[in-house]
This record gives C-alpha cells, sequence and structure tokens, in this order.
C-alpha cells in the first residue's frame, strides 16, 4: 500500500505561480506514473498532468499545457507540479495519483493510489 501527500497548494493572484508537491510513503512507486488531476466544485475530476516512470515522457491537458510542468524525483520519492501563470479557472483540489504502469498515462481509471488533495484558489 502506498500512501500519497500533496502540499503546496494556496492562495495565489491571477499571474501568480505555485509548486505542489507529491511525497508517496509505504510501497515505492519508483516504477509506477505519477499523475495530477483536479476537481472543481460542481466538476468531474480532470487530468493535469502525468509523467512516466522513469521521468522521461510527461503529458498535459489541453488547458494546462505551456503553463506547468512536472517532474519527479524518485530518490525522495516526490513529484512536484509547477504551475506559473495561474488563471482563476485553475481554482480546484489538486489530487497526485500513482498508477501502476511504467508510461506516462492521462487515464484517470488506471491511477490507482491516490492523495487526499490541496486546494489551489486563484483569485482575480
Amino acid at each position: 500500500q502506498a500512501q500519497l501527500m500533496e502540499s503546496g497548494g494556496g492562495l495565489v493572484q491571477a499571474g501568480g505561480s505555485l509548486r505542489l508537491s507529491c511525497v508517496s510513503s509505504g510501497r515505492t512507486v519508483s516504477a509506477y506514473s505519477m499523475g495530477w488531476f483536479r476537481q472543481a466544485p460542481g466538476k468531474e475530476r480532470e487530468f493535469v498532468a502525468a509523467i512516466s516512470a522513469d521521468g522521461g515522457i510527461a503529458y498535459y491537458g489541453d488547458s494546462v499545457r505551456g503553463r506547468l510542468t512536472i517532474s519527479r524525483d524518485n530518490g525522495q520519492n516526490t513529484v512536484n507540479l509547477l504551475m506559473n501563470n495561474l488563471k482563476p479557472e485553475d481554482t480546484a483540489v489538486y489530487y497526485c495519483a500513482a498508477a501502476p504502469t511504467s508510461y506516462a498515462t492521462r487515464n484517470l481509471n488506471e491511477y490507482y493510489y491516490w492523495g487526499q488533495g490541496t486546494q489551489v484558489t486563484v483569485s482575480s
């Protein structure tokens, strides 16, 4: 069993930046692909970014491409999401997740472990 814990959320003005982190404990997820999803009130959970187990491949959602960067440090059991030029529509709870695949995946249903989420609020 792996436990994922997100941190780094908060309140930021439009145009600002935040860096989310996700630390894993328990079962090692270094061989797992990792992803970030977000969910705004009244909306479905949405794919944000994913990274392959070796960190060589990354995918991004259409609405965030060019503004967000996902990275991982398997030695530190950490996945980071650097978010720049934030917009009010980025406001959501952001979730870290791990999928038992080596390839990066956008498919929410492939993710097995989930964190509790961290709130990101972007004011206009």
